[in-house]
């Protein structure tokens, strides 16, 4: 496993509770990012907001216990804790039904926070959160340091509009879609062109992103690094649901890229990460360095 020991992450966004039928698991893109970068060694902060209630207590006590600094995720007196209703279909995909608003909508930055992030190697951040001119301001105040920044496209309808994604974009150095994702947000843009790769090189020529990443769900990802594309085909395992799994790809990614690893053996290892959380419940299973080995070799043969 590739172990970013020097490498410096802040995530900001939304933290809050996945509420399934049975049972209700921390979760929010930005922190299952974090969370899976901790894993893999990195050096993590999470930048967010919580309410003062017990829901917003127990995320912080949790986090805290995972190794995240907590001291930048403000409490909100006046919103409480964000939740998310989420559905599982047959196939394990997921849809969500997101309250608004919440304490995350609301983020103030502190002064840790910002401090943090100016020493920081890399922000990732999403667009979910800037639903909300509080939190989208706090984020663009982020976006002014020299920092190396990941945008995490995150579409939940109805809460983004196109000119805030052009924006997010614009201030990226690196941009992570899924297939369907991409290929909306490039026709928005009046991309003439029909295939993923494509459409990968019209958003570069568009944007300030040198990098991007397009995952496939069971069929892999594709990888935009220093103007080639790789690929990886995907995984075969059985899919408990999706929840979490491009969170984790996503971290995997960034940490092994920004440590130097080659780019075919980082979209490799991602791919395997992504594909082990799918196979287990929820957003942020533990995954073992040998599972992670054992997946890769079933297709390297």
């Amino acid at each position: 496993m590739n172990k970013g020991k020097n490498l410096k992450a802040m995530a900001y966004g939304e933290v809050l509770w996945d509420v399934f039928a049975n049972e209700k698991k921390i979760g929010g893109a930005p922190l299952n990012v974090a969370l899976r970068m901790k894993t893999l060694g990195c050096e993590v902060a999470m930048i967010s907001c919580v309410g003062n209630d017990e829901d917003g207590k127990a995320i912080k006590s949790q986090i805290k216990e995972l190794g995240l600094e907590t001291d930048t995720i403000v409490v909100s007196q006046d919103f409480p804790t964000g939740l998310v209703n989420v559905t599982l279909n047959e196939r394990g995909s997921a849809t969500y039904e997101i309250n608004y608003p919440a304490a995350w909508d609301k983020i103030v930055l502190n002064d840790l926070a910002k401090t943090t992030v100016a020493e920081a190697d890399v922000l990732i951040y999403g667009s979910l959160v800037c639903r909300d001119t509080v939190s989208r301001n706090a984020l663009e105040e982020l976006l002014q340091n020299d920092v190396y920044k990941v945008f995490d496209v995150n579409l939940r309808k109805p809460h983004y509009t196109y000119q805030i994604l052009e924006e997010l974009m614009q201030s990226a150095d690196f941009i992570k879609f899924n297939d369907e994702e991409l290929l909306e947000i490039a026709k928005k843009m009046n991309s003439p062109f029909k295939t993923l790769e494509e459409n990968m090189a019209f958003i570069e020529e568009k944007t300030k992103a040198t990098a991007m990443c397009v995952t496939k769900g069971k069929h892999g990802a594709l990888l935009l690094w220093k103007g080639k594309i790789y690929e990886n085909g995907g995984y075969p395992i059985e899919v408990a649901d999706t929840v979490g799994a491009g969170d984790s790809f996503l971290a995997a990614l960034i940490t092994s890229l920004l440590n130097s690893r080659d780019p075919q053996s980082s979209i490799d290892f991602a791919c395997a990460v992504g594909a082990l959380v799918a196979e287990a419940p929820g957003a942020n299973p533990e995954i073992s360095t040998s599972r992670i080995n054992d997946l890769m070799a079933t297709v390297k043969g």
